[in-house]
Formats: structure tokens, C-alpha cells, sequence
């Protein structure tokens, strides 16, 4: 039992890593493509990553505890079995069954054999469902045989070169069994998807959605909130790469970070009529209430507006960098002056996280203070 819940819990654990690294990619590809969030679009994907590495790890582990895995077998040792339905010659003469005796019938399902040969073709079951839900139509059905083979075929490799040459030799064999088993599994899989599929809602009902919000021209909070962190990312990592450059200075930093936020907030927005690099791969751009371009004087106001909570937190950060000796008769008044700077930090990061809360919670029918100061607001036409 443990050479089954062992892998899933390994799997269980590298989707939590993967699936908190991809929750930024993920947003950004559903709201370029869809304009909204879509649950249950979310949950088979994410379901689908775990599935996927729980079935790899349920293939390849648990490792071996060293890679010179030959000297742990005889210089003989077969690693491929090339018989096809060779597993049904194992589960009719590896079985207690008496075949005059129907009573003794259900001794098969406690053999290893058959526990085996079911498990492999279930195994790849789930991805014939996925293949279905992507493809939607029955005349597919060479194409989930195809992947089903294909990643068969992968794990069956992956086995048979001791993971690419990790281990120096296999651990596992190489089976064309596995093969016929796991493609069948995908096969049917895809055959029953539809059956499974009804509990979820359809791609046609997701793309439904998406034409709706197109027509209201909503750009939803959190699209918003995302072409921020993108522009506001792509300066971070121009400052990154400019670091080898400059001294790792907090006042030099803050400087160059002032003047790229300059740029990517104020200028690009004013020559790319109200479009910054984030609104772009978002999908909307900026105009002001007349529905025009916004005027530069607005596109300020904006920069300003969130510019200003950045700088206080580097001014209150810089407060946290300075170190005193215990001596210096200013330690008293520093000790003071960085507890009040953490409580005022805390309590700006606080109020922007309501502010954003409540925006949020109000699905588009209210603007970001740092738009609502600006007098502008987001509008997914491209051209006005």
C-alpha cells in the first residue's frame, strides 16, 4: 500500500508548489482569453496537474536508494517484456481459480496479476476524460488512443533508461503490456468522458460568459490588479539586471525605480494612448470620462497616485536599514522612530488591502482610488 500513497503524497506536495507558481500565469492566461475567472475551468486544470504528476510518480517511485542500481541485479536480468496479453497468462495460471468451480471465480480479483493489470488500465483512465473535455467530440477518439499511447510510451522509456541515465540500469521493466493497457484506459476514458463531463460546465457555457462581459466592456478588479503587478514587476527586474552595474545602494534604487516608475506609468501611457505594458497584456486600456484618451495631466494624477504609497514604504524601510550602536545617544529616539514607521506601514498596507478588498467585492462597479483620483477609468475597446 505504501508503494501507492507514497507517490501521491509526493505529488500532492509538488502540485502545491507548482500550482502556487503558476496562480499569476494561470489569472493572466483566463482573463486574456475569457475576461473573467472561471472556476470550474480552474479546477480541471488544476486537477488535471495533479493528476498528471500523480500518475509520473506513481510510475517511477519510490527511487532506488543509489544509482548504481546493477550491482543489485544479475548480470542476465531481463528489463523488457515484448509478449502482448502476456498479463493474461500470469492471472489464469497464477490464480487459485478452479474454472469447473464458477464459485472460485472471484479468487481473481485477489491476485496480484489482475490488481496490476487493472491498475495500469486505469491508471491513464482520467487523461482519456481530460482529452475528451478539450476535444468535446466523439470522432476524436484516434487522438486520445494517440496520447494515451504517447504517454504510455514516455513512462515506459523513462523506466526502461533508468530515468534518462539517472540510475545506470532499470529499475523497473519495460512492459507492452503497460502500453496496451494504459492506451485502452485513455481510450475509454474518452468514451465515457461525456458521462463525467455533465457534472462540469461546458466550454460553450464558459465561452457564453465571456461574450456577456464583452458586451458590458467590464474590466473586473482583478485584471486591474494584475497589469499593476506586471508593470510594476518589469521594474523591479530592469533594476535586477541593472544591479550588476550599479552599487546596491537603498538611495540608488530608489532613484532609478522612481524614474522607471516615471516611464512606465506616465510616459508610455501618454504616447500609447492610456495603454501600459500590463493594461496591454490585459486587455484594456485607460480613457477618461468623455470616453476619449486621457490628457497627460490625468495620466500624472495616476502615477502620483501610485507612486505615493511606494515611496512611503522606502522611506519607512530606509528608517528599518539604519543601525545604531547601543551607545549613541540617538538609539533612544531610533528605537522610537522604527516602531512608529512599522505601525505606519502596517496600517498603510492595511487600508490598501480593504480598499482592494471592497473593490474587489464590487466586481468592476467601482474604480481604484488611484483611478478614481485620475478621473479615468479601464475600457476593454481598443480603439475609441
Amino acid at each position: 500500500m505504501f508503494s501507492y500513497t507514497m507517490p501521491i503524497q509526493t505529488a500532492f506536495i509538488m502540485f502545491l508548489v507548482l500550482g502556487f507558481l503558476l496562480i499569476i500565469p494561470w489569472l493572466i492566461y483566463c482573463y486574456r482569453k475569457y475576461g473573467y475567472l472561471s472556476i470550474w475551468t480552474s479546477i480541471i486544470v488544476y486537477s488535471f496537474i495533479f493528476y498528471m504528476l500523480s500518475a509520473l510518480f506513481l510510475v517511477l517511485l519510490p527511487l532506488p536508494s543509489t544509482r548504481d542500481t546493477c550491482a543489485f541485479q544479475a548480470p542476465d536480468t531481463v528489463y523488457y517484456s515484448i509478449i502482448p496479453f502476456y498479463f493474461v497468462w500470469d492471472i489464469v495460471h497464477g490464480s487459485a481459480v478452479i474454472w469447473s468451480q464458477p464459485a472460485t471465480y472471484i479468487q481473481i480479483i485477489k491476485e496480484s496479476a489482475f490488481l496490476q493489470a487493472v491498475f495500469n488500465f486505469l491508471l491513464l483512465l482520467p487523461l482519456g476524460v481530460y482529452i475528451r473535455y478539450y476535444f468535446q467530440e466523439r470522432y476524436y477518439w484516434k487522438s486520445a488512443l494517440l496520447i494515451g499511447f504517447t504517454t504510455s510510451l514516455f513512462f515506459e522509456v523513462t523506466q526502461l533508461t533508468g530515468i534518462y541515465g539517472l540510475y545506470t540500469c532499470p529499475y523497473r521493466i519495460f512492459d507492452v503490456d503497460d502500453l496496451l493497457l494504459n492506451s485502452s484506459g485513455a481510450l475509454f476514458g474518452f468514451l465515457i468522458g461525456p458521462v463525467i463531463l455533465a457534472l462540469f460546465p461546458s466550454k460553450k457555457k464558459v465561452l457564453a460568459k465571456k461574450d456577456k462581459i464583452l458586451r458590458k466592456d467590464i474590466v473586473l478588479p482583478i485584471p486591474q490588479l494584475l497589469a499593476i503587478f506586471i508593470d510594476f514587476l518589469l521594474v523591479h527586474i530592469s533594476w535586477e539586471i541593472l544591479t550588476g552595474f550599479f552599487l546596491t545602494d537603498h538611495l540608488i534604487e530608489v532613484i532609478y525605480k522612481t524614474l522607471a516608475f516615471f516611464v512606465v506609468f506616465f510616459v508610455v501611457p501618454v504616447f500609447w494612448k492610456g495603454k501600459t505594458i500590463g493594461t496591454t497584456v490585459m486587455r484594456y486600456r485607460l480613457i477618461d470620462k468623455k470616453k476619449r484618451y486621457p490628457a497627460w495631466p490625468l495620466l500624472l494624477k495616476r502615477f502620483i497616485a501610485l507612486y505615493i504609497p511606494w515611496v512611503i514604504y522606502q522611506g519607512l524601510k530606509a528608517v528599518s536599514l539604519i543601525n545604531l550602536d547601543m551607545e549613541s545617544a540617538f538609539y533612544y529616539y531610533h528605537v522610537w522612530i522604527s516602531l512608529a514607521a512599522f505601525f505606519f506601514m502596517l496600517i498603510l498596507w492595511l487600508v490598501l488591502f480593504c480598499h482592494i478588498l471592497m473593490v474587489v467585492l464590487k466586481k468592476g462597479k467601482r474604480l481604484f482610488y488611484f483611478d478614481d483620483v485620475a478621473d479615468v477609468t479601464p475600457t476593454k475597446k481598443q480603439e475609441i
